[in-house]
């Protein structure tokens, strides 16, 4: 137990200094002093206190607000996280930015869901502001790899590889929210070192760049000339712009009637 927890002996000075935390922490995170003991690496993140957000990155979530469901079932209850339970109904979530972890994670559900199925359709809901391409083009290729088709939904924003997975989801079945939106641009990096370092570099991002816009218009079915023209830069679209674009099919208000897909 650190000195000021053992100071805190009753429950008024209790009260008074959580106040002068939480004084503190609406100002700013700083270094937090309690008589002679200086917490400079105290953190302290109230859920209630929200941030200024940039245009299109998110903040962390907290895993420990994840709801919990709980079923009957013949043996008993049986408890489940809501991401869990969507899963047996054939739901991933990709929420967040795309890195490593997030990848292998889809990938392992999207290989999952075709052991159990291998025709039965698999919804994709996307919100989030991109991220790593190599992380990206791993969730892409499993999508094409995997038999059963992937329906992909935007829901609040598909941003840079959000929007090429959101594009890459099965002909027909590529769905937006109304007020959802779409950025697609040209990767980005940087490089230092040498100069033959940095040459190797810019080479590699320039393929990059190529390979990207050739799957957007595999999939969207516009031209690359035009593709190349509005990934030159940030360009933000509305859900009915990404489908006159070719990155969705449909924008619904309401579930469809049926999200089968039939023979």
């Amino acid at each position: 137990m650190l000195p000021w927890q053992r100071t805190l002996y009753s429950k008024r000075q209790t009260i008074r200094r959580l106040k002068l935390i939480t004084k503190f922490c609406l100002c700013s995170r700083v270094c937090l002093s309690f008589g002679k003991t200086k917490m400079n690496k105290l953190k302290l993140f109230l859920p209630f206190v929200s941030s200024v957000r940039n245009l299109h990155t998110t903040k962390k979530s907290f895993l420990n607000l994840v709801p919990i469901v709980v079923e009957q079932t013949g043996r008993g209850e049986r408890a489940y996280d809501i991401f869990s339970r969507l899963l047996k109904e054939r739901i991933i979530c990709l929420m967040g930015p795309i890195h490593d972890d997030l990848s292998s994670l889809i990938v392992a559900q999207l290989l999952f869901l075709q052991s159990e199925n291998g025709t039965k359709p698999i919804h994709m809901y996307i919100n989030s502001p991109g991220g790593s391409v190599t992380a990206g083009l791993a969730i892409y290729d499993t999508m094409q790899y995997v038999k059963p088709p992937v329906a992909t939904w935007c829901v609040g924003q598909a941003c840079s590889m959000g929007s090429l997975l959101l594009a890459a989801g099965a002909p027909g079945m590529r769905h937006s929210l109304p007020n959802a939106r779409i950025m697609i641009h040209q990767p980005s990096g940087g490089a230092q070192g040498q100069a033959t370092d940095i040459q190797i570099q810019a080479e590699e991002i320039l393929k990059l760049k190529k390979q990207l816009t050739e799957i957007y218009g595999k999939h969207t079915k516009t031209s690359l000339d035009v593709l190349y023209s509005k990934m030159e830069r940030d360009t933000f679209l509305s859900p009915e712009e990404a489908q006159t674009l070719g990155i969705i099919d449909t924008v619904l208000e309401h579930p469809p009637s049926s999200t089968e897909v039939t023979s």
